[in-house]
């Protein structure tokens, strides 16, 4: 488990990271969103050790990680901007890797980097952005530590690329509880495959929520009720956002299903169904209520 405990970060007089309390389980998918500027990547280099808090603190199971080398281990930091061995190749990079970490799997490295079509001897200096991702990851999938820090990890990889990614991350997940926390300003990107997500903004966690928590008591109802029910209907529901065009209303409720449901029932609607929410909306929905506009803020 990883916790930071008011972790903060200064450059001279921005605040970059704000007094972040976070608690990271084990075998999750932790995304954290927010815009650019927002923090995340201070935050990840924060949680690398890359950084040295000016307040707080970074643990991996109790362990402190700046300047720790055992908790080091335990962890990959794929970088935004990705740095590699002066015209070094793959192949280089893998027996660097190697020294670093004693699980590197030089094996399936080596069938990942075949599939991939990412030549082991060629200069990586030559390669595509898009290449230079994808070897970063397959470095750090092939470490074999217990946590996986993506930075931006999935921008310059085209849909089948992103799909092959997360689907390696899945089955690490499922074969070795391999924890990826995954930055992003992108929450569609997130969507399926994120277990809790953090929306950062100015340098603090607005919101930390699991995603089956906010699904289960978050809802969209569209509906044509009869306007002399209308009233009673409304009453009894936890309204968070309403539109209407023309008769048909469009709500955001919070509760539980069923009590939804028996509220909508109760009035005997003309017309009404529950509509699962995207992320998005969950979220664009969660932020107003803290007062914050979502679509200023991450999109």
């Amino acid at each position: 488990m990883i916790e930071t405990v008011n972790l903060t970060k200064r450059f001279d007089d921005i605040v970059a990271v704000d007094h972040v309390n976070a608690v990271i389980r084990d075998g999750s998918v932790f995304g954290l969103v927010g815009t650019n500027g927002a923090g995340k990547s201070t935050f990840l280099r924060l949680l690398s050790g890359v950084l040295r808090p000016d307040e707080g603190t970074v643990t991996i199971d109790g362990t402190p990680v700046y300047e720790s080398e055992q908790a080091k281990r335990r962890f990959f930091y794929i970088s935004d901007d990705q740095h590699f061995l002066g015209n070094g190749t793959p192949a280089d990079m893998m027996a660097f890797y190697r020294k670093m970490y004693s699980g590197f799997d030089t094996a399936r490295f080596g069938k990942l980097l075949e599939s991939f079509g990412l030549p082991s001897s060629r200069r990586i200096s030559t390669f595509s952005k898009g290449m230079k991702k994808q070897l970063s990851v397959l470095c750090g999938i092939c470490a074999g530590t217990d946590y996986l820090f993506c930075d931006e990890t999935f921008d310059g990889l085209d849909p089948v690329m992103r799909q092959t990614v997360k689907s390696l991350f899945a089955n690490d997940m499922e074969e070795r509880n391999m924890t990826p926390i995954i930055a992003s300003h992108n929450l569609r990107e997130l969507e399926d495959i994120c277990d809790h997500v953090g929306l950062l903004h100015r340098g603090g966690i607005l919101l930390s929520r699991d995603l089956d928590e906010m699904k289960m008591n978050i809802h969209k109802v569209q509906c044509v009720l009869d306007q002399e029910k209308e009233s009673a209907c409304l009453s009894g529901l936890e309204i968070i956002r309403q539109e209407r065009r023309g008769r048909l209303l469009t709500l955001t409720v919070r509760g539980e299903r069923e009590k939804v449901e028996a509220v909508m029932k109760a009035a005997d609607p003309v017309f009404y169904e529950l509509i699962p929410l995207s992320l998005e909306e969950i979220f664009i929905s969660e932020t107003e209520v803290a007062g914050y506009d979502i679509k200023k803020l991450v999109f």
